[in-house]
């Protein structure tokens, strides 16, 4: 899964999602904070790829945006996209919206965003080792791709809205990560700033951390570390990565604060474990703290905001179908409530 599968709807209610067996599934709140639907299929009897990749975005209207690959022939697959308005409502019929190279086989792992007209921004590495992406029209349909550049484009890249709405994508490439960003709503990205570092491959993970800036997660392959980047400055080491894999990053206020929040699970006790800094200071350094129950060791974490601004986390293992819920107490900290299944 590329990008969050724990989000809110527009109606309140959290919603998950998770690719399986060549299909994507999904399960909703009945009513916030109580019980929960049963699994169900997205796009009815539609065959998705099982190696082609979900990945998911939220906009700023509550909507959630699902794109994945389907095959259409031999060596042949094309990119689909569904859009959820509501938990308890099910998805749109997965549509296509082509292939970067107009035809052939699966490219890479997409990753999607949302601006703030909720249009949604597919991103994929294309045939020639660059970047492609494909727009959403404002009143329905597909603009045409758009070849972005870049070279040596690498698994998976991360997508994210900046606060201004601005649709910006960063992606791993030999050597370190490349960043694109628009300078107006429904502009191309343009290729930016390049950072020189050994990105651990399928450990990027975006997030809006101000008013002015993304800052892009990754682990470096070298030392180990969790480090933030934001274009014009140095990567930062954060803490030594808890586990394989991007971790999850929301921004959240603890005790009147600021601070930026990122889980993983941890490899060696099995573990969720947090790790909370202010906002862009990286350079005061954290900590991680574990919680909850051993999980499995394909359980994955993805953090949330519900419809009150609590925050909720949630672990998730694809070959149980185990998933479990905490949501932060109403006290001084980050203190969290106990884990409990869905």
């Amino acid at each position: 899964m590329n990008g969050d599968w724990l989000l809110t709807g527009r109606d309140g209610r959290l919603s998950v999602y998770l690719p399986s067996h060549g299909a994507a599934l999904w399960r909703a709140e009945r009513t916030p904070e109580g019980p929960w639907e049963a699994p169900r299929r997205i796009g009815g009897d539609q065959e998705l790829r099982p190696d082609g990749g979900l990945a998911a975005g939220r906009g700023a209207n509550g909507y959630t945006h699902l794109v994945a690959w389907r095959p259409t022939g031999a060596g042949r697959s094309v990119l689909v996209h569904t859009t959820h308005f509501r938990p308890r409502l099910a998805p749109l019929d997965w549509q296509p919206v082509g292939h970067p190279n107009k035809q052939g086989d699966r490219t890479g792992t997409p990753a999607v965003a949302v601006d703030a007209r909720g249009r949604a921004h597919v991103f994929v590495r294309n045939g020639g080792g660059g970047l492609s992406m494909v727009a959403e029209q404002e009143k329905g349909g597909w603009d045409p791709w758009r070849d972005l550049k870049g070279r040596g484009v690498q698994e998976a890249p991360a997508a994210v809205t900046s606060d201004a709405g601005l649709v910006e994508a960063y992606a791993p490439v030999e050597g370190g990560i490349a960043h694109w960003s628009q300078d107006k709503p429904g502009a191309r990205p343009a290729l930016g700033e390049r950072l020189d570092a050994a990105v651990r491959p399928g450990t990027l993970r975006a997030l809006a951390t101000s008013a002015e800036h993304t800052t892009v997660f990754f682990t470096d392959d070298g030392t180990g570390e969790l480090c933030a980047w934001r274009p014009g400055g140095k990567a930062v080491p954060l803490v030594p990565a808890a586990g394989p894999g991007p971790v999850s990053a929301v921004r959240t206020v603890i005790d009147g604060h600021d601070c930026t929040l990122v889980a993983q699970r941890a490899a060696g006790s099995g573990r969720v474990a947090f790790a909370a800094y202010p906002s862009e200071l990286e350079e005061m350094g954290a900590s991680w703290t574990e919680s909850g129950p051993v999980l499995p060791a394909d359980a994955t974490v993805s953090l949330a905001l519900d419809a009150d601004g609590r925050l909720v986390a949630a672990s998730l293992s694809p070959s149980s179908g185990q998933l479990l819920l905490s949501r932060r107490k109403d006290e001084a900290g980050l203190a969290l409530g106990a884990w409990e299944a869905v």
